[in-house]
């Protein structure tokens, strides 16, 4: 479980395709190794992944093909920034909201408004993940927590502060990067208890 609060802007080594629809890529990030462990867990722009191994402030970790195939680190290259993230210990706080590292769906930046201390990006997401976000809600792009500004049929925008924008990888994504989204799970939880009660049966 993790909080949305980069903790540090790692980034990409290398990654190397292992065969059978999976790969193993290894993450420069000496915060979040400094007491990583291997089968520890470390989000990657939004994607729990276990460590596999640390060395000189590096951990590579293992990457399945659903992985591959529900988010965007397929695309990952060596030297790109990630956005990284320790679990979450038993009594810390709660700065975000409750994350589980499972990406829902692959978004896509569509247009960027910078105002003067803060600037509104919009993101086009999934159809199957629109009815999941609503206004003041949260989303996790990125492995970022971040708060709802506004919701259209198939987009959403966030507001992002200065510290944002140095501090993790949406301050330099452009126009068509692909984003990883994870809605939030109580949203998910509701429609399930409700079941036949909503129309499509909660589907």
């Amino acid at each position: 479980m993790f909080t949305g609060i980069v903790e540090e802007l790692g980034e990409v080594v290398r990654t190397t395709e292992t065969g059978g629809d999976s790969a193993l890529v290894a993450i420069r990030g000496p915060l979040v190794t400094s007491d990583a462990r291997h089968g520890d867990s470390i989000a990657v722009n939004g994607v729990c992944l276990t460590v596999v191994d640390v060395d000189a402030g590096v951990f590579t970790a293992d990457v399945m093909g659903e992985t591959l195939r529900r988010s965007a680190l397929g695309a990952l290259r060596a030297g790109d920034p990630v956005n990284l993230e320790r679990a979450a210990a038993l009594g810390s706080r709660l700065g975000g909201h409750l994350v589980q590292g499972h990406v829902d769906g692959v978004g896509e930046l569509i247009s960027r408004e910078p105002a003067a201390q803060w600037e509104t990006v919009r993101f086009r997401l999934p159809a199957a993940l629109s009815r999941y976000v609503v206004e003041k809600g949260s989303i996790t792009i990125d492995g970022v927590s971040l708060t709802v500004a506004e919701v259209g049929d198939d987009w959403f925008a966030v507001g992002l502060i200065p510290t944002t924008l140095k501090l993790t990888t949406l301050g330099a994504k452009g126009v068509g990067d692909p984003v990883n989204l994870e809605v939030d799970v109580l949203a998910k939880y509701v429609e399930r208890l409700l079941g036949d009660r909503l129309p499509g049966g909660g589907r």
